[in-house]
């Protein structure tokens, strides 16, 4: 590093793995996250450690080749390294405060080259993103590799451009869209690669195909010593092959509960009119994140052994301590502002999926109570809105009658089913009377989706299988403004209102 804070070569990255002596660097070596660019601009100002250095008291502690266990496992044991008085900064003994402010400095910049590009769905998302990035810096540290769930509920939420941003900045990034798993697993090692899976929802829905070892690859990566057992070789041998490795994952939709309890999880939504990003092109882009994601591993490379005796105070328990500890180390690690918001970030984002969890439990029995309903009400075409509500409301035993602050409302039941495209529409009665009603016709796919009737027999062959009373004709359709037509002679339905 010259006097101006500039690197002038690039960081001695352990590619090595965990446990194993650092090789000398040699002048046509490429260490770090993929082809370097030259930084634009300097590095941060100021005295701190060179990239290459140890931290003090960073000696790289020796073990038997083949163990899985993160870099500097017995400094955990013999002496950890916990935060001074209890204050959750995670200040690290034999690092100064230089280098501590210029982590905080870099973090900053990296958080606003990636809101540049993309418009994530708050601050608190913002600052996990960015954590987790420089998180896989440091990957042969850390116990665990949490997840990144970036999930929307259609196209167009910037969900690939979440992972292009991803790509550039963090260590050793490896696509894996039409990858094959043998391929996977021959990659991951001591010093894994960064996973990046978009339409990650394919990997996981009806559709997936042969797609197991994948699923179950990214199913155990999340801790270390989860090994994959296959035969290999020409003498057909049981092999271990480690599945330890960050991973993002972007799909359509929520992706399965194994991924989701282990991800910090970021749930995208399309851009309002007013909300300006800036276009992302290879001419400028590129350079910028490369120099960010540089500077990341000569700042973190040298810390990990530190990073591996840091047991930081979480804000949270069990699982979700174990997917957000490794970003409030970097966070720790940095100083300045990052611990507090880390800390914030991760309590703001794990209540907010306790409650997305509580509502997806919550939908899952709307849907049971409302098929109900209209069972008991001999599967009529629509109910009425208010009276579909009372029945809710009627028993005792389910949380409608407490649901919010007056038990549960036409508003809150009109949100509720929101998400199936389930919509109520003006319907007319008998004589002529026109309500809010739900029409049975839009639950079907939704039951038949969230809660299938294991006892409901298969329609016979040369029937309309939606059809409850042909005498009374079709179906009401989705509101369309359209009206149903009966047969001649026939009495019809409910119809929505013109």
């Amino acid at each position: 590093m010259n006097a101006s804070g500039a690197r002038t070569g690039p960081p001695d990255v352990d590619h090595s793995g965990p446990g194993e002596p650092v090789p000398s660097p040699k002048a046509d070596d490429e260490p770090g996250p993929g082809p370097l660019v030259p930084a634009v601009g300097t590095g941060p100002q100021g005295a701190g450690t060179e990239p290459g250095d140890r931290a003090a008291g960073d000696h790289g502690p020796q073990r038997a080749t083949g163990t899985d266990g993160p870099v500097g496992t017995e400094q955990v044991q013999s002496g950890t390294v916990v935060p001074d008085d209890g204050s959750g900064t995670g200040d690290r003994g034999g690092a100064g405060a230089e280098a501590t402010g210029d982590g905080a400095v870099l973090l900053d910049e990296l958080q606003a080259a990636i809101g540049r590009y993309v418009v994530l769905p708050s601050e608190e998302a913002l600052t996990a993103v960015t954590l987790w990035v420089a998180a896989s810096h440091i990957q042969p540290a850390l116990q665990h590799a949490p997840r990144l769930a970036v999930v929307g509920p259609t196209k167009g939420c910037g969900k690939s451009r979440v992972l292009d941003v991803l790509h550039e900045t963090v260590a050793q990034p490896m696509m894996t869209v039409n990858t094959s798993p043998a391929v996977v697993f021959r990659v991951i090692g001591k010093n894994p690669p960064t996973l990046l899976v978009d339409e990650a929802d394919t990997i996981f829905g009806p559709k997936a195909g042969e797609k197991e070892d994948l699923r179950g690859l990214l199913n155990a990566g999340h801790q270390r010593n989860r090994p994959a057992w296959r035969i290999s070789g020409p003498e057909h041998k049981p092999t271990a092959f480690p599945t330890f490795a960050m991973a993002a994952l972007a799909g359509i939709g929520d992706l399965p509960d194994t991924i989701m309890d282990r991800a910090v999880v970021l749930r995208m939504q399309k851009r309002k009119p007013g909300e300006r990003i800036t276009p992302f092109r290879s001419r400028y882009s590129l350079p910028e994140l490369h120099a960010v994601r540089d500077r990341l591993a000569a700042w973190l490379t040298p810390l990990r052994g530190t990073a591996a005796g840091l047991v930081p105070k979480m804000p949270v328990e069990d699982r979700a301590a174990d997917t957000w500890e490794p970003l409030v180390i970097v966070a720790d690690l940095a100083g300045g502002h990052w611990p507090t918001s880390a800390r914030a970030a991760c309590l703001a984002m794990t209540r907010h999926e306790a409650v997305q969890d509580e509502q997806t439990t919550l939908k899952t029995r709307l849907l049971r109570d409302v098929r109900r309903i209209f069972e008991r009400e001999g599967n009529k075409e629509a109910l009425r809105s208010q009276d579909l509500l009372a029945a809710l409301l009627a028993d005792a035993e389910s949380p409608w009658p407490d649901y919010g602050t007056k038990g549960l409302t036409a508003f809150h039941l009109s949100a509720l089913l929101r998400d199936f495209g389930i919509r109520p529409a003006n319907y007319r009665f008998e004589q002529g009377r026109q309500a809010k009603a739900y029409a049975r016709n839009q639950f079907l796919d939704a039951w038949a989706r969230y809660c299938p009737d294991p006892t409901q027999p298969a329609p016979a062959a040369g029937h309309d299988s939606t059809s409850v009373r042909p005498a009374q004709g079709k179906l009401p359709i989705p509101p369309t403004g359209s009206l149903p037509v009966g047969p001649p002679g026939g009495t019809v339905g409910p119809k929505p209102a013109r």
